[in-house]
């Protein structure tokens, strides 16, 4: 069975940093692309960042300069430093993985707070 193991966020200050890693376990394609959305109380759910294979990378704008993706191609997962944090960064993020062959999995999300 697939599934996509999440870790790290927390709680933290504004200003401060987190990292939020997410790793695929069980038989699984490669991924194309990998990355976190996120979802903060009574907002939609907003891509953060991706990143594919190749290492190609895209961030939502409100998180250019202060987020950082980066992949782990042989454990098949990725890894968001999270830098500067603001109030507005609080939510729950979720990691996805897509296949090469077009098959899309899920994380089951982890909390990230900023306190102000």
């Amino acid at each position: 069975q697939v599934q996509l193991v999440e870790s790290g966020g927390g709680l933290v200050q504004a200003g401060g940093s987190l990292r939020v890693s997410c790793a695929a376990s069980g038989t699984i394609f490669s991924f194309s692309t990998m990355g976190w959305y996120r979802q903060a109380p009574g907002k939609q759910r907003e891509l953060v960042a991706s990143i594919t294979n190749s290492g190609n990378t895209n961030y939502a704008d409100s998180v250019k300069g202060r987020f950082t993706i980066s992949r782990d191609n042989a454990k098949k997962g990725a890894a968001l430093q999270m830098n500067s944090l603001k109030p507005e960064d609080t939510g729950v993020y979720y990691c996805y993985y897509l296949t090469v062959i077009g098959g899309s999995y899920w994380g089951q999300g982890t909390q990230v707070t900023v306190s102000s």
